[in-house]
């Protein structure tokens, strides 16, 4: 009897024990995906008040826009974290004839959003922290040029392949072929060009930084962002 109760109890316990790191390691995916939730609510959250911040700057500072769309650009599959250390925040802003069902077909803008260090907090979002810039197509145009001449050392137009092509990470793309090469640099070398009483751009590692004289901040747009904007201005082309 001792011996078949011995038995048993060896069969037994690893059985258990199974069960045991089975229920730990469900309760260990369950508080993994809780938190991968609040992680992607937080962030949906911070999407709703930027968008809902910037609608509110819009309707402040341009009242002859009587009907638009505005989407946010950056948030996308992000996580908290990365989104703290954002730099710069895009919208797409598109004017558009109020009926039913309306179709977008009316003048574009960005708005660019540039934050400063602090702007999210452990009590959310401090959108004084956050200066605003809206630009139209033409105002987008001369800032790529700005941009891709202090990328390339190119000093003739280049408006032309900027309006017909794409601004990819090697250059300036017009048809498949690479039109305006971008220096190849170390990513601790910069190049400088004074754009406007507001801002200096810096080109380094294939990425655009815009320097704020009045903040003497050094932020970044993010290539992706940078395409994606560049397109949403010149898709019809």
């Amino acid at each position: 009897m001792f011996a078949l109760i011995t038995v048993f109890l060896c069969l037994l316990t690893p059985k258990q024990t199974h069960a045991q790191n089975d229920g730990a390691a469900i309760a260990g995916a369950v508080g993994a995906l809780a938190l991968v939730g609040a992680g992607v609510a937080a962030v949906e959250q911070m999407k709703e008040r930027a968008e809902l911040t910037a609608t509110q700057w819009v309707l402040s500072n341009h009242p002859e826009m009587s009907s638009f769309s505005l989407k946010t650009v950056d948030f996308d599959g992000k996580k908290v974290k990365d989104m703290s250390s954002a730099s710069v925040i895009s919208f797409k802003i598109q004017e558009f004839v109020p009926e039913d069902n309306p179709v977008l077909n009316g003048k574009k803008y960005v708005l660019l959003g540039f934050t400063s260090h602090g702007w999210i907090n452990e009590y959310g979002i401090d959108f004084n922290k956050v200066k605003w810039f809206m630009i139209n197509r033409s105002e987008w145009t001369r800032m790529m040029v700005a941009y891709v001449k202090v990328a390339s050392g190119v000093t003739s137009d280049v408006e032309s392949d900027i309006i017909n092509g794409k601004i990819v990470n090697r250059g300036v793309r017009v048809k498949g072929k690479n039109m305006v090469p971008f220096y190849k640099m170390e990513g601790d070398m910069y190049v400088v060009t004074d754009y406007s009483n507001e801002m200096k751009f810096v080109y380094n590692e294939r990425s655009l930084g815009i320097f704020l004289k009045d903040t003497r901040d050094l932020v970044q747009i993010k290539r992706s962002s940078l395409i994606e904007l560049h397109d949403f201005f010149y898709e019809e082309n």
